[in-house]
């Protein structure tokens, strides 16, 4: 924690680090660090080694601190549409377990003083291969919306991506952002013109790569926001950004629709337009790819929501230039598989076709370098963030996100990395089993 440590000067990267030390001094100004991110797992468990009828039910693990202040900041609307995940939550569970079976094994005496953490994707060098994963109706969770979110990512040089599903317009979005690296993530309409109309507004605004969403033609069952009703853009909240493109302009007019007079019909029809129910096939993504290409220039598509081999097969076919495993965070198939073991399955399989991503679970440091371990070449988070923009907006988000810079600085220096690229590497962990043997207590049946 030597503020003053020479190999500074050589590194490519802010010393992370030092947020812990600045935590640690903090008493000593009469002050103190503005929140916990601690993440500690809260569900109660049945462990059952495998096939035997033992089980043993442990109790004792509190909700994680971040997690329990964000509740009591947000709304119960905005709690349950940041928490909830499809069905019984197993595939949420699932994820979490996925971590729980790979251990890391350090190394020592390694000249880790002149480490960096910076990586690169898609012609962006950035400071760590951590990016903010696309969630939306950022409004929920802060009056600001997505403008306090984009600016920390540019602060800490970090890729920004923005949902199609986000509360503020995409131009507003790109001048907070400034110079940074940002992407869009894409929910496709059945309206080409509409979509044509996003993706040339994103690449004008500055967003250079994007992310198509595959597993969202319709929300997860979701029973708390089913059961509350929660759904903001039927409340006439959180469709700046459709309401802000001057072709779905055009179609509220055709239906006289004027959302100043009627924001809950002129929300609802933004968002059926985009959580539509109705879904795209492979037939699809050529045109998609062809019209981005034209629009940009030739940057960067991707997928996002592939767990299937054959799904990431089919996309190398079409000429994807990514593929982001992700389950979306066990919010849209109840008991489907882990990410992190989707992703193991894909990287055998295609990883030296097309630049893998991952996303769905990650909670800390460890988390992100068994993702890189296993074969990902860069990580997104969503909740971790969210929680910090519940709590305190901008201060937050920036708290919760340095705070992991600086858990996966510390990682590197302890574990004996000097860079993310000796993190992909399979030997660093060791493995067990997919025994998952524990099952939540859910049901009082």
């Amino acid at each position: 924690m030597d503020a003053d440590n020479p190999n500074r000067k050589s590194r490519d990267t802010p010393q992370w680090a030092l947020y812990q030390r600045e935590n640690f001094w903090k008493i000593n100004d009469g002050e103190k660090p503005i929140f916990n991110t601690g993440q500690h797992e809260f569900e109660s468990f049945r462990i059952i080694m495998f096939s035997s009828i033992q089980s043993l039910t442990i109790r004792p693990i509190d909700p994680g601190k971040l997690e329990e202040l964000a509740k009591e900041k947000l709304t119960q609307g905005g709690w349950y549409y940041a928490s909830s995940n499809a069905g019984q939550s197993y595939t949420h569970l699932a994820n979490r377990q996925a971590f729980y079976r790979h251990k890391i094994i350090p190394r020592q005496l390694v000249d880790t003083n002149s480490r960096t953490s910076s990586t690169t994707i898609f012609g962006h060098k950035v400071s760590a291969p951590i990016g903010f994963a696309p969630i939306g109706i950022n409004k929920i969770y802060h009056p600001l919306g997505e403008l306090p979110v984009a600016a920390v990512a540019k602060e800490l040089n970090l890729p920004y991506c923005l949902s199609t599903a986000g509360s503020t317009g995409i131009e507003d979005v790109a001048a907070a952002n400034g110079a940074g690296p940002r992407f869009y993530q894409l929910y496709m309409p059945h309206d080409d013109e509409l979509t044509i109309s996003l993706l040339t507004r994103a690449f004008k605004s500055g967003f250079d790569v994007c992310i198509l969403t595959t597993d969202t033609w319709q929300l997860g069952w979701r029973h708390d926001d089913v059961a509350e009703g929660n759904y903001a853009f039927y409340r006439g909240i959180g469709a700046d950004l459709g309401l802000t493109d001057p072709v779905f302009q055009k179609r509220l007019a055709a239906d006289g629709i004027d959302p100043e007079k009627d924001p809950q019909r002129a929300g609802a029809k933004w968002i059926d337009n985009v959580w539509h129910g109705r879904a795209h096939d492979w037939a699809k993504i050529p045109w998609l790819i062809k019209t981005w290409k034209d629009i940009s220039g030739g940057k960067p598509f991707c997928l996002k929501g592939l767990q299937s081999v054959a799904d990431c097969e089919k996309a190398v076919a079409l000429g994807v230039d990514g593929i982001v495993v992700s389950n979306h965070a066990g919010r849209q198939v109840d008991g489907a598989i882990a990410s992190l073991d989707a992703l193991e399955n894909i990287v055998a399989a295609v990883g030296d076709k097309t630049y893998i991503m991952y996303d769905s679970g990650i909670r800390g440091a460890s988390d992100v370098l068994k993702a890189l371990a296993l074969g990902a070449k860069f990580v997104f988070v969503g909740r971790l963030w969210v929680w910090g923009l519940s709590i305190m907006g901008e201060a937050g988000v920036r708290h919760v996100m340095k705070s992991l810079l600086a858990d996966f600085d510390i990682l590197m220096a302890v574990g004996g990395f000097q860079s993310v690229e000796q993190m992909m590497d399979r030997s660093v962990l060791e493995s067990y089993p997919k025994g998952y043997a524990m099952i939540a207590e859910k049901s009082k049946l």
